[in-house]
């Protein structure tokens, strides 16, 4: 899930933090995070994969107000099924406030994925997580580019 919040305070900012009506009317919230927490899918709560696996993520906007670029970075999303539509192949799913999706993906590539809302001024909010696929290497899909 991703959600915003608006606080009274400064992002980081110690303590209980009363909401801000203010900044919500303006639509600026201090935090935009994943699953309600500042680095709630980073450190030890990291998705994991294995090479090869199917990934399914179901992901909603509880908003209040934004709507979501949900984007895995170095990923592509093979389904895709938008408010119970069906496409694929598709990079970044719009999923609006109060909406949801569920992405699937194939890795194919051991790596760390990062898992953004492609307002990429959301990530320094909180809206960024972590999948780790583990798995063989495969030079032939990625690799070193000689010479350089």
């Amino acid at each position: 899930m991703q959600g915003d919040f608006y606080t009274e305070g400064k992002i980081g900012d110690p303590g209980l933090q009363p909401f801000s009506m203010e900044k919500m009317l303006a639509e600026r919230p201090e935090y935009v995070v994943f699953n309600g927490a500042m680095g709630a899918l980073l450190g030890p709560r990291v998705l994991r994969a294995k090479v090869g696996e199917t990934v399914r993520i179901f992901f909603g906007v509880g908003g209040p107000n934004l709507t979501s670029s949900f984007h895995v970075i170095g990923g592509i999303f093979n389904i895709i099924h938008p408010e119970g539509a069906s496409e694929d192949n598709i990079q970044t799913a719009l999923v609006p406030a109060g909406g949801a999706t569920m992405v699937q993906l194939t890795f194919q590539v051991p790596g760390t994925y990062m898992l953004v809302d492609h307002s990429l001024s959301r990530v320094a909010k909180g809206a960024v997580g972590t999948l780790i696929v583990e798995g063989p290497e495969a030079p032939e899909i990625y690799g070193k580019v000689p010479g350089l």
